[in-house]
C-alpha cells in the first residue's frame, strides 16, 4: 500500500495561503464571467465563456495543487504544467476572438496555440526532467527552446498579425484591449521564466543561489493577476462594444 510522508506545513505558510487564495479568486472570477455573458452582445459571449473556462480550469488545479503542497511541501510541477497547457492556449485564443471581426483567420489561431504549447512542453521538459542536482546545460537548452514559443506570441501581440488586426478593427476599445493583453504577455508572463531559472541548474539558481522553494509564491500571484486580468480586459471590451450597439 502506497504511503506518503506528510510534511508539517506551518499554519501561516504564505505559499499555502496563496494556493488557497488563488483557488478562491479563480473560482469567483469564473462565476463572474459566466454570469456576465448575459450582459454582452452575442458576438462577445464566446470570449467571456473562454475567460470563464480559463479561470475555472485554474481554480480546479489550484484546489489540487494546494493539497499536493500541503502533503508533500514540494512544488506541484506536473499539476501546474497541466494547468498551463490548458489555460495558456485559451488565453491565446482570446487574441483570435478579439480580432476575428477584423479578418483574423483560423491559421492565426492555430499558430498561437502551437507556439504556446511548444513553449509549455519544452519548459516542462527543462524543469521536470533535469538530471538530479540540476544540469545548467539542460536547463539552458530547453529554456531557450521554450523562449522561441514565447517570443512568437509576444511579437504577434505587439507588432505582428494580432497588432495589425487590432488597428484595422476600427474599434478603439479592441485596440486598447489587445495592447493591454500584450502588456500582460510582456510583463505578467515574465515571472514564469524567472521561476524557471530558479530551479536547480537554472542561471539564477547557480549564479545567485535563488531557490525554487519560494517560486510557487510568485507563480500563484502571477497566475491570478494574469488569468483574471486577461478576463477583465476582455470583459471591458465586450461591455464597451455592447454599449455602443445598444446606443446605436
Amino acid at each position: 500500500m502506497l504511503q506518503l510522508d506528510i510534511i508539517a506545513i506551518p499554519k501561516d505558510d504564505p505559499i499555502a495561503f496563496t494556493f488557497f487564495t488563488g483557488y478562491m479568486a479563480m473560482l469567483a472570477a469564473s462565476v463572474f464571467f459566466f454570469f456576465e455573458r448575459s450582459s454582452v452582445d452575442g458576438k462577445w459571449k464566446l470570449s467571456l465563456l473562454v475567460s470563464g473556462l480559463i479561470t475555472g480550469i485554474a481554480a480546479v488545479h489550484y484546489y489540487y495543487m494546494r493539497d499536493y503542497y500541503m502533503v508533500t511541501g514540494e512544488n506541484p510541477t506536473a499539476l501546474r504544467y497541466i494547468d498551463w497547457t490548458l489555460t495558456v492556449p485559451l488565453m491565446c485564443v482570446e487574441f483570435y476572438l478579439l480580432t476575428k471581426a477584423a479578418g483574423a483567420k483560423v491559421s492565426l489561431l492555430w499558430k498561437l496555440i502551437a507556439a504556446s504549447v511548444w513553449m509549455l512542453v519544452t519548459g516542462y521538459i527543462g524543469e521536470a526532467f533535469n538530471p538530479e542536482g540540476g544540469s545548467t546545460s539542460h536547463s539552458v537548452l530547453w529554456g531557450f527552446l521554450s523562449t522561441i514559443g514565447y517570443a512568437y506570441v509576444l511579437y504577434t501581440a505587439w507588432a505582428g498579425e494580432v497588432a495589425d488586426l487590432a488597428k484595422k478593427s476600427g474599434s478603439a476599445a479592441v485596440e486598447r484591449g489587445v495592447r493591454s493583453l500584450a502588456w500582460f504577455v510582456l510583463v505578467g508572463w515574465a515571472i514564469y521564466p524567472i521561476g524557471y531559472m530558479c530551479m536547480p541548474g537554472g542561471w539564477l539558481n547557480t549564479a545567485l543561489g535563488w531557490q525554487s522553494q519560494n517560486v510557487d509564491l510568485f507563480y500563484n500571484i502571477a497566475d491570478a493577476i494574469n488569468k483574471i486580468g486577461f478576463g477583465l480586459v476582455v470583459y471591458s471590451i465586450a461591455i464597451s462594444e455592447s454599449g455602443k450597439k445598444a446606443v446605436a
